[in-house]
């Protein structure tokens, strides 16, 4: 009788590692695993580049999925209007008026200006927490083996391009497997065998199999719709003779500059456009299905975004697309159009299936939230606010503002307060340049300047401006020029 009973008692707990889909849930010495995370990154992808917020020229039916089946945020915004400080944001916590890169400087011969060793990343707030951290992708935050090289900044294991300009092309020479570098023999000269963005999925992939008993975070910044428009044929195919007119665009071809940083020239860059976007989606719902079928999905977060919005490079056409929705400008602006992104975030069982958010948020709240759901000291110098209760139906704080520099292009200065933006222009020449001011409740296009009518608003917004622009020596590389 006494076997029987154990006999029960050990199907009864084996049973109960398994919930109703069959499928194990995270149970280590008495306490359930803390949650995976897998945070996906499109390059240059516009808020109306996906189906689920307008496209109609194409369709994204797994990064719809993971809405409809999680949550659409509608107020989300990038770090920045360009890569580097966009994903410097995203990755200490801080805007671009207190975070180390803001800009977009060049190292020879390969990488941007690096992170400092002093900067706490979020990689590394989970690396000390026990997760295993990979990043697969674009980095942009510090060349190869230098204090900003992700593996000094908390990644396990990096697959990739580390530079920025090489990320223009998807058949590059080489890519980086953490400190060591792979040439991709079948992109050697003129060849285009291997397309950049299938080689680094295959690695996401590996990881996710081989941490699949582990507590992991998989940063996967692609490079996809980025300029140049490239895709293998079988994507290509789909769209031929659908998106016409499909005008050719001439690139680089050869010389100094092809395979390295140039934009290479397309015959159909709608066709490639739509291409890209569409293989993305493939990727997502490629991951979504490796962490279900490694039964791991009830305990793993998937975020999606984009680290600004669409670009104008290399034959790309945003205005054909819709790309920016009804928002004003494109990526180097600081107008909605150039910060507003989509965001979806996917956690079964935590977050409540196909609801949409209006919560203002930006990049800078990734870290907080991320240090909420680890049951993490959040840092005490950030500027970012956990959305978590947000994602579990609960009360969520909301932010008194945000702030935005982009100090190119003569500097550009952006505050949202509420439903009010407010938008510096030439701030590098005129620290006190007049103040642009929209009502988005009314005027989402931002169309209708209305600071004249709103002085009060305006003054606001100035000491917004005063106050968040912190400048030293030590951040003048901002100033340099952009290398995309």
């Amino acid at each position: 009788m006494k076997k029987l009973i154990n006999t029960i008692i050990v199907v009864v707990f084996s049973l109960s590692l398994f919930n109703c889909n069959g499928k194990k849930q995270t149970i280590e010495n008495g306490q359930t695993r803390k949650p995976n995370i897998i945070y996906i990154l499109a390059d240059d992808l516009g808020y109306g580049d996906l189906s689920v917020t307008g496209q109609k020229k194409f369709s994204t039916p797994n990064i719809d999925k993971l809405a409809k089946d999680g949550m659409l945020f509608t107020q989300h915004y990038s770090g920045s209007t360009v890569c580097a400080p966009s994903r410097s944001s995203l990755m200490t916590g801080m805007h671009t008026g207190h975070t180390f890169v803001r800009g977009n400087r060049e190292v020879e011969p390969e990488g941007q200006y690096p992170m400092a060793s002093s900067v706490v990343t979020v990689a590394e707030l989970l690396k000390s927490e026990g997760y295993i951290t990979g990043a697969f992708g674009k980095w942009g935050l510090g060349y190869p083996s230098s204090e900003g090289d992700p593996n000094n900044q908390g990644f396990d294991e990096f697959y990739g391009y580390n530079c920025q300009r090489m990320g223009h092309n998807y058949y590059p020479y080489h890519l980086w497997h953490n400190q060591t570098k792979e040439i991709l023999k079948g992109n050697v000269g003129t060849k285009t065998e291997t397309y950049a963005p299938d080689i680094i999925h295959e690695k996401s992939m590996a990881f996710l199999e081989k941490n699949k008993d582990t507590t992991f975070f998989m940063y996967y910044p692609s490079i996809i719709p980025h300029a140049e428009l490239a895709a293998p044929e079988k994507y290509m195919a789909k769209f031929r003779g659908k998106l016409l007119p499909d005008n050719e665009y001439k690139g680089e071809d050869d010389g100094e500059e092809y395979k390295n940083g140039g934009y290479g020239s397309q015959k159909e860059p709608h066709t490639a456009f739509a291409a890209m976007v569409s293989l993305l989606d493939q990727q997502v719902g490629e991951i979504r299905k490796k962490v279900e079928e490694l039964g791991i999905a009830d305990n793993t977060i998937i975020i999606f975004t984009s680290d600004n919005g669409p670009h104008q490079e290399g034959g790309a056409d945003p205005n054909y697309f819709n790309s920016n929705s009804d928002l004003r400008g494109y990526k180097r602006d600081l107008y909605e159009g150039g910060i507003r992104v989509p965001m979806i975030t996917y956690w079964p069982r935590k977050i409540k299936p196909n609801t949409t958010s209006n919560h203002i948020s930006a990049f800078w709240d990734f870290l907080p939230t991320v240090c909420e759901i680890a049951q993490l000291k959040t840092p005490g110098n950030i500027d970012g606010i956990s959305y978590l209760p947000e994602l579990l139906g609960e009360k969520q704080k909301s932010h008194d503002y945000l702030y935005w520099e982009f100090l190119e292009q003569g500097g550009k200065q952006a505050v949202r307060f509420g439903d009010w933006k407010g938008i510096r222009l030439d701030m590098n020449n005129n620290a006190k340049a007049s103040i642009e001011l929209y009502n988005l409740a009314s005027d989402i296009g931002e169309e209708h300047n209305v600071a004249e009518e709103n002085s009060e608003i305006v003054k606001k917004i100035d000491s917004i401006i005063s106050k968040e622009h912190t400048y030293s020596k030590e951040y003048s590389f901002a100033y340099e020029k952009d290398s995309e």
